[in-house]
């Protein structure tokens, strides 16, 4: 009789380690080869380098910019156009994503920008890019009321 309960208890105790070993093992789904991606023409290197280098002159010219800081603009430019026209390529079919995906370069941009530029230099450059993009000042929006609105009187 005690042999045969050692046994029992034995045979209970080896019983989770066999069917552990059992279990019919699950076969790895195959690795699923990455989507091709669209072909699209290449970024014209030298149109790029082109922008880049006229916005950097125009920088330079507005700003004075001193060999260090002419070195790194043109580099902040040249990787912000590339990107820009990058976009454009790739999202082509989809307005919306190429025009989040600019402001976002945009965005990375003037950041860039004030880190290199000196504090004078980044607000001339601000104020003349809301100039040319038709932003009001905070100058302009206290100015006098539009026409048939109350508060001119």
């Amino acid at each position: 009789m005690k042999i045969t309960s050692v046994a029992a208890v034995l045979f209970l105790a080896a019983m989770p380690a066999a069917l552990a070993q059992t279990a019919p093992a699950r076969p790895k789904a195959p690795a699923k080869p990455a989507a091709p991606t669209p072909a699209r023409p290449p970024v014209n290197e030298q149109q790029v380098t082109a922008r880049a280098t006229a916005l950097t002159d125009n920088m330079q010219k507005a700003l004075a910019l001193n060999p260090q800081q002419l070195e790194k603009v043109r580099q902040i430019n040249l990787i912000s156009v590339r990107g820009v026209e990058t976009a454009r390529q790739t999202y082509r079919q989809d307005m919306r994503k190429m025009a989040g995906v600019v402001d976002d370069i945009g965005q990375s941009r003037l950041e860039m920008l004030k880190e290199v530029l000196t504090p004078a230099q980044f607000d001339k450059y601000q104020r003349k890019r809301e100039e040319k993009m038709g932003i009001p000042s905070s100058q302009g929006a206290q100015g006098n009321p539009a026409p048939g609105l109350p508060g001119g009187e």
